[in-house]
């Protein structure tokens, strides 16, 4: 499935705010978002069937309560599969909305945590060579992250303020998963049972002040934390198998910048791959469903590794578009701040 987290676009107070008030959870049906809700409650009205709960409104409750609860959602998706879905309503309300009519916030609007790794090697290699450093040795020993900013996250076609204490502002194409399951000490061997799906995911950066930050030995902090986008959809495990080689992923992945393609790579190119950061980040920690954990950059993946003179800097009315292949496009547009 294609989960969305979701408003209707007329709300137009909610989207200003920025605040998700009334942000529902749905999933993604040809040209269309199926809410959650409206569609488990036309079953029971119009066809009789009794469920022994409600499904939620939100992911994260979702993820809260389980593979049982995925099941159900599982089950009412499936009851709709043949049903005319723009005739349905319930309750006064359409069970659908056109896909163009919904403003479909991040995933999981305000994860748990996030944790940020620097799992490709290529743009290891390459940022560090434009700085004048040679590869670290303790990089391929272990797989390192860092926790950024969860209060920051932004969804589809949000706008992104250019900092004010910045003039090296730059995007991250990355692919991010999002954990299914409570786990602590999680072997390799068993980590992908705790991914209830992926997103794409763009870790803003400025780059000036994240210099001078890990110059110190601390960071990134200021140098990220402004904002981090995820999205437009999480989708979960079973739509990518085809394209799974044991813990990697065949997925291309590509970002343009106002129209223009400036970098392509592929999810499969991990070093480190999502079950050893799992592993990694559950030792001696606790995960819980909702937490982000993000592949670092792919190879090429951002202006720091490409260079000023492939692609200046990010000023305000760039328009940042992050594609993953089966993930969909992450757009957001950079204002002022």
């Amino acid at each position: 499935m294609k989960l969305v987290t979701y408003l209707i676009k007329a709300d137009e107070l909610n989207i200003q705010m920025n605040e998700g008030v009334g942000a529902r959870l749905g999933w993604v049906a040809d040209s269309y978002v199926v809410d959650t809700v409206f569609a488990q409650r036309w079953l029971s009205a119009k066809r009789g069937i009794s469920f022994p709960h409600l499904l939620p409104s939100d992911l994260l409750t979702l993820l809260d309560r389980g593979k049982s609860e995925f099941h159900m959602l599982e089950e009412v998706k499936k009851m709709l599969d043949e049903e005319p879905l723009a005739k349905l309503r319930v309750e006064g309300e359409p069970v659908v909305i056109r896909l163009e009519e919904a403003q479909l916030l991040a995933p999981v609007p305000l994860p748990r945590s996030v944790r940020d790794f620097y799992a490709f090697e290529q743009h290891v290699k390459t940022s560090r060579k434009r700085r004048g450093l040679d590869m670290i040795p303790e990089w391929y020993q272990i797989p390192v992250f860092y926790f950024s900013n969860h209060r920051s996250v932004v969804g589809q076609d949000a706008s992104v303020a250019k900092p004010s204490y910045s003039e090296k502002l730059d995007f991250e194409l990355e692919i991010a998963c999002v954990i299914g399951r409570k786990g602590k000490n999680i072997s390799a061997d068993h980590a992908i049972d705790y991914i209830a799906g992926f997103t794409i995911m763009n870790d803003w950066s400025a780059r000036d002040v994240q210099r001078k930050e890990m110059a110190v030995g601390l960071g990134p902090a200021k140098g990220k934390d402004f904002a981090t986008s995820l999205g437009p959809y999480l989708v979960t495990l079973d739509e990518l198998e085809d394209r799974r080689d044991r813990d990697r992923w065949d997925l291309k992945m590509t970002a343009r910048v106002n129209g223009k393609t400036i970098s392509e790579g592929n999810a499969k190119d991990l070093y480190w791959s999502f079950a050893q950061m799992i592993e990694r980040a559950s030792q001696d920690a606790e995960l819980v469903p909702g937490d982000v954990i993000g592949s670092g950059t792919v190879g090429t993946g951002c202006i720091l590794e490409l260079g000023p003179e492939v692609q200046r800097w990010l000023q305000p009315g760039d328009l940042v578009e992050l594609e993953i292949e089966r993930l969909g496009v992450l757009r957001n547009r950079i204002v002022k701040g």
